[in-house]
């Protein structure tokens, strides 16, 4: 069983950044492939950014070269980097784990997920 835990969310003008962290539970941290999705209010789930063991990195196009994900796995630990966020960012953001070496950007291939934190982006 992993557990994973957000962090980092918060309020911040259009423009500005923040960093969400997720520290998972664990032994075996770096066999889980791990992704960031995000909810906005009235909307689904959607894809944000995943990153393998070995640091493959995959995002969505409306995110790609605004944020950044990353881990530690000596830390146990996954991180989004959020730059130039707009008012759309705006949503609860979940981390997510599942076990394998693929990028995967399905929700439903994901086994463990966390409570999400919420990230607020005002105009």
């Amino acid at each position: 069983q992993v557990q994973l835990v957000e962090s980092g969310g918060g309020l911040v003008q259009a423009g500005g950044s923040l960093r969400l962290s997720c520290a998972a539970s664990g032994r075996t941290f770096s066999s889980y492939t791990m992704g960031w999705f995000r909810q906005a209010p009235g909307k689904e789930r959607e894809f944000v950014a995943t990153i393998t063991g070995s640091g493959r990195t995959y995002y969505s196009d409306s995110v790609k070269g605004r944020f950044t994900i990353s881990r530690d796995n000596a830390k146990n630990t996954v991180y989004l980097q959020m730059n130039s966020l707009k008012p759309e960012d705006t949503g609860v953001y979940y981390c997510a784990g599942r076990l394998g070496p693929f990028v995967e950007v399905q929700i439903y291939r994901y086994d463990y997920w966390g409570q999400g934190t919420q990230v607020t982006v005002s105009s």
